[in-house]
């Protein structure tokens, strides 16, 4: 890392004049930490904007990412960084630190949401998050490119539109579900499920899989005593951070009749953060009409 943010000072140093322009210039530079942030800017800015997205390989566990040469080299020409924060990835912050830019703008999800460390990491799962995140990017387009304000502001509203559907469907599943106990691997879908108030056991073990540490043994058979007596309507699962331990918890779920619904901390290929969303709810929704108590 120190060798890391050597190169990242230098890159900076020798793109300043660059950088001053940067607001001025087509397309504007974005750079997201991670690609469900990078494609929100996508839809906001259209093809004003050139946006790439660090973190972006579905097969990855984020929390183990480690920043390169290339990440300062993408940081070194942006004129809007956008990340998570609330020690999510906090690689970027150093790396910002390393390299201070007048020129450069940085959006914070954590901050935009009044999230901190020790809260649960995974904001884009929030219903507040999106809509908080593509306000201020709908700011910062429109004083850094003021001669395309107007159609900014059309993909603005269009965005908040689109997220419609999603809240209508956690609205429609917490009338249906609310209150049924149900467990994760890892608490990366929290914020969805406290949104349709399925009521999450085996917290102390969710904790200890985000964190990379191993659970302990009290925690592993209070976890295989939900699956064994059904004491759960569903299993949510991070197909991003899987062990032994997680796919044989997967396996007992199966066992013992209990549905299983797989979600990611990446956005899939081919897919916007709406549909995204909208089809992990929808497998969501099957799940739990599937289960008998």
């Amino acid at each position: 890392m120190t060798k890391l943010l050597a190169l990242l000072a230098a890159l900076c140093v020798a793109s300043a004049p660059a950088l001053a322009q940067s607001a001025a210039a087509h397309p504007l530079r974005i750079v997201a930490a991670e690609n469900f942030y990078g494609d929100i800017a996508s839809q906001l800015g259209g093809h004003h904007v050139a946006v790439s997205s660090i973190l972006s390989n579905p097969d990855e566990d984020p929390h183990l990412f480690e920043a390169d040469p290339r990440t300062a080299r993408a940081l070194s020409s942006a004129s809007l960084v956008i990340y998570n924060g609330a020690d999510y990835d906090p690689w970027m912050e150093k790396l910002l630190q390393a390299s201070p830019s007048a020129q450069r703008k940085v959006l914070v999800a954590a901050e935009l949401t009044g999230k901190k460390s020790g809260d649960n990491p995974h904001l884009w799962y929030a219903q507040a998050t999106i809509p908080a995140l593509a306000l201020a990017i709908n700011h910062y387009l429109d004083s850094a490119d003021p001669a395309n304000q107007a159609e900014y502001d059309q993909r603005y509203h269009a965005l908040i539109e689109s997220l419609k559907p999603i809240n209508a469907k956690v609205a429609a599943l917490k009338s249906l579900y609310s209150g049924r106990p149900a467990t994760a691997t890892e608490p990366v879908f929290g914020y969805m499920a406290d949104a349709i108030g399925l009521q999450m056991r085996n917290a102390p073990f969710q904790l200890a899989v985000m964190n990379d540490t191993e659970p302990s043994a009290s925690d592993i058979a209070g976890f295989e005593n939900d699956l064994k007596g059904r004491k759960v309507v569903v299993l949510i699962y991070n197909s991003q951070a899987t062990g032994l331990l997680t796919r044989r918890m997967q396996a007992l779920a199966k066992a013992s009749g209990i549905p299983t619904v797989q979600v990611t901390e990446t956005e899939p290929a081919h897919m916007t953060y709406q549909t995204w969303m909208l089809s992990q709810l929808d497998a969501l929704g099957l799940a739990l009409a599937s289960h008998t108590p």
